[in-house]
């Protein structure tokens, strides 16, 4: 069968039209002619008649068997140009408009943070990432996506994996880069014993590693695993959540700081451990609401070491079930948003009832996105501009930052 691609999908397959309806298409783009035969509505390896102008050579040699990277095979400029259009379309299937700016994207080799896995085999272990939608493991010796400092822990992964692998089981191994060095939090290890603890304790010294985590209880400290967030350091728990590049970071605080400009009081919504409170400390009081108790701790205890900050405060609570209420929120002058990719739909709903003057919104999934701002817009707020940040480079995952006024 040979088919023109239509368009690519939010998920970044290819998609064209078929004679008995739509058919995607892995690895193609718009206005390509393929060749291939679909089994349950999909190419899986098409044959590529007609390439694309935007089509380039996949830049690193893991490609074709890693889960990494689904669009190497474009152009820089394309993928940038396609995330602004999932933005675009996700708005308009709500019936909105934004103006948007220039896509922000974090360079090559500036991942900090990747969960990669481990699997033991009969001559030592085998760690690196599945391939699409595959149980299959692809060893990564060269990674353009992960910052050096990671990649150079390769041997150390493989070491704790022949450690505390199960013959059958699979280690999850979080690494993240931080101030202290780096933080291991590994997942699916075989039960803690005395033998088991030596060997991980001496591997972590080996390894020069800040801290080791197994299964959610710490093994080593051996320096404080520090995020620093404005001027506070900050030590998260054991797996985290942390923006993916110190860049994209970067660019959805500069967007976050934009946004709220210069008001006095803030409220930070699923505030984590605090990567948009901290440094809005330095100009306004914030009030920090976070469901994660943990994650509110590590921010607390950053801000009363730092210094020299606005006050802080600190709310345990459940946004999704409690959201804010409008009574609540008159007293901020802005509110910061960056919810989950199940979005605020509940919160959004009581902000749209609200008075507040300003809304940043951080979302990671435009769809979401989309339909809570579509209730922002229907309790008089606008869109003024809307910042897409790719800090997940060749892959077809989304953020941005939005500004909201009344």
């Amino acid at each position: 069968m040979i088919l023109t691609i239509d368009r690519l999908g939010h998920l970044g397959d290819a998609i064209a039209q078929g004679p008995e309806g739509p058919v995607y298409v892995a690895q193609a783009l718009p206005g390509e002619v393929v060749e291939g035969e679909p089994v349950a509505g999909r190419i899986a390896a098409p044959r590529i008649i007609t390439p694309s102008p935007d089509r380039v050579r996949a830049p690193c040699p893991h490609f074709r068997a890693c889960g990494g990277c689904s669009l190497q095979y474009a152009s820089d400029g394309f993928v940038e140009g396609w995330k602004a259009d999932v933005v675009r379309s996700a708005l308009a299937g709500q019936g909105l408009e934004a103006p948007l700016r220039p896509v922000v994207t974090s360079p090559a080799r500036s991942r900090r943070r990747a969960t990669l896995a481990g699997r033991r085999t009969k001559k030592g272990a085998l760690v690196g990432f599945h391939g699409r939608a595959s149980e299959m493991l692809t060893e990564i010796e060269q990674c353009l996506l992960l910052h050096p400092a990671l990649m150079a822990t390769l041997p150390l992964l493989r070491e704790v994996t022949v450690a505390g692998a199960s013959r059958q089981g699979e280690l999850g191994l979080m690494v993240t880069l931080t101030t202290g060095g780096l933080d291991l939090a590994v997942t699916g290890g075989k039960p803690m014993d005395a033998a088991l603890f030596a060997a991980l304790a001496g591997l972590a010294e080996a390894g020069d590693l800040a801290r080791l985590s197994w299964n959610g209880e710490p093994v080593a400290t051996r320096r404080p695993p520090a995020q620093r967030f404005g001027a506070a350091e900050v030590v998260p728990a054991a797996g985290a959540f942390l923006q993916a590049t110190a860049e994209g970071e970067a660019a959805l605080l500069a967007a976050v700081t934009e946004a709220v400009g210069g008001v006095r009081s803030i409220a930070d919504l699923f505030a984590g451990s605090g990567t948009f409170a901290l440094p809005l400390a330095s100009r306004a009081e914030v009030h920090a609401v976070e469901s994660e108790v943990a994650a509110l701790a590590a921010l607390d205890t950053g801000w009363r070491r730092a210094g020299g900050l606005h006050k802080v405060s600190t709310e345990a609570r459940d946004l999704f079930r409690r959201p804010l209420l409008p009574d609540e929120l008159r007293r901020f002058g802005a509110v910061v948003i960056d919810p989950p990719r199940a979005g605020a739909e509940a919160q959004a709903a009581e902000l749209a009832r609200s008075a507040v003057p300003v809304i940043a919104a951080v979302s990671c999934n435009p769809v979401t996105f989309a339909r809570d701002a579509r209730l922002l817009l229907a309790g008089g707020y606008r869109i003024d501009w809307l910042q897409v940040v790719d800090q997940f480079r060749w892959s077809p995952h989304v953020e941005l930052v939005a500004r909201f006024s009344r």
